[in-house]
């Protein structure tokens, strides 16, 4: 893979060691006694670290439906705008569902109010029912997005006071996050409160209520109906906007006295990559508040760079924007660059890719395959890295004396078998670690 002529001279490797990784004294015995001098294979299931995508195209695979025609599922992305036209990916079909889950463990759901709900009182509640059991049945933790959002909202609340506007909301948390509960214990309640009350692009009942409330008390209004429908689920405060009046935001929230589990960042790059300096600054100042950081929603494209002087990325709408072979190179690297460079920060625990083929939001070249389901660089530079380089697949040692085996691994969980039995355990805290299994 070609370098950069300008990549920084960062190393995230030892980092991500520090970090990352576990060096391993496990002791085994088989009914009591060590297995001294025979076979244990030990091998990895699954990462402590969330490596997430979304999952809106596989939604009609997921409830054995036939594939969709063009797809506007994951066309949404920050700052709102129009809806955007239909845009072509690819089919979402069993192959290219393989595909995914070889590089995934964590999954966002689509919670549009006005997709979920166009009619009121008539959610599409089974289909992501199912959805969300498809992948949760095959190992994925799911989160829904989002509860509180101004853009793809419910267009009937337009007809509403806004006392009603908020007791709607509110409901409408306690319904999701109480019916999804333990298929989906991971939301994103608030969606991009900065720009929420100021939003001018079109009239819409949550930026009614939240001009009306402000947005702190409407922050806290969601915050709590969440906290209550599911007392054990993991709440993000979610924004595209990396300026301080985010963090200014969240110092507000904080000192009101609102628990957040989590704080969503979004890296949409399709200007550019942000490159390492950049990723860790950011990093860097949103983690000063003691919460752990998920990138919610990052796109690197493989084809030619937005201009820069495009304010709202919604305004950019040109008829193609195809891959180039170039692009799915300089994508390739980038991918790499960027995923090493979060796992080389401890506050950060999950990444979440924006759409995993070609032409999703606004029709951008920043998927891990082509419209035709192949598989861009960046899959096979991705996947070297999460079943590659980062990963252990099943490993045969001789146990000592005493039954101990040594291995370092990145944190998470794993199996250790010997004389036909097996048993799993977890790497939860990097460094070195003493864990006795019994066969």
């Amino acid at each position: 893979m070609p370098s950069s002529p300008d990549r920084p001279a960062f190393d995230a490797d030892p980092l991500i060691r520090e970090h990352r990784t576990a060096a391993v004294t496990l002791t085994v015995t088989v009914d009591g006694a060590p297995p001294a001098g025979r076979d244990v294979v030990v091998r990895q299931r699954d990462y402590k670290f969330l490596f997430g995508c979304i999952g809106f195209d596989f939604i009609p695979l997921a409830n054995g439906e036939p594939p969709p025609g063009p797809s506007t599922g994951p066309s949404t992305g920050p700052g709102g705008g129009s809806e955007p036209p239909d845009e072509a990916t690819a089919v979402h079909d069993e192959a290219l569902a393989e595909r995914w889950f070889e590089l995934f463990n964590f999954v966002t759901l689509p919670f549009y109010w006005g997709r979920f709900e166009p009619v009121r009182g008539r959610p599409d509640t089974e289909r992501l029912l199912a959805t969300a059991r498809w992948f949760a049945d095959r190992g994925c933790v799911v989160k829904g997005h989002p509860l509180a959002w101004h853009t793809v909202t419910a267009d009937w609340l337009l007809d509403l006071p806004n006392e009603e506007i908020v007791r709607e909301q509110v409901h409408r948390i306690h319904r999701e996050v109480t019916g999804f509960g333990g298929l989906i214990d991971m939301w994103d309640v608030v969606n991009e409160a900065v720009i929420m009350p100021v939003f001018d692009k079109y009239d819409n009942g949550i930026t009614r209520i939240c001009r009306d409330m402000g947005r702190i008390p409407l922050i806290r209004t969601v915050f709590d109906a969440a906290r209550e429908a599911n007392p054990g689920a993991t709440l993000l405060l979610n924004d595209f906007d990396m300026s301080t009046a985010y963090e200014c935001l969240i110092e507000g929230v904080l000192e009101a006295g609102i628990k957040i589990d989590a704080l969503g960042l979004q890296s949409h790059m399709h200007q550019g990559y942000w490159g390492e300096e950049k990723t860790l600054a950011v990093i860097d100042r949103f983690a000063r508040y003691g919460l752990p950081i998920h990138f919610t929603e990052t796109t690197i494209v493989s084809g030619r760079i937005m201009p820069p002087e495009i304010e709202d990325l919604n305004d950019y709408r040109v008829p193609e924007w195809p891959t180039t072979p170039e692009g799915e190179e300089r994508q390739a690297e980038e991918v790499v660059r960027h995923y090493k460079t979060l796992l080389s920060h401890p506050a950060v625990e999950a990444m979440t890719y924006w759409g995993f083929s070609d032409g999703g939001w606004l029709g951008a070249p920043g998927g891990f395959v082509r419209l035709d389901g192949t598989p861009k660089p960046s899959y096979e530079a991705l996947r070297s890295l999460v079943k590659g380089e980062w990963w252990l697949g099943p490993t045969t040692m001789a146990a000592d004396d005493e039954g101990l085996v040594r291995f370092d691994g990145f944190l998470g969980e794993y199996e250790v078998s010997a004389e036909g039995r097996t048993a799993a355990f977890r790497l939860d805290e990097p460094g070195e670690t003493a864990i006795s299994v019994a066969l």
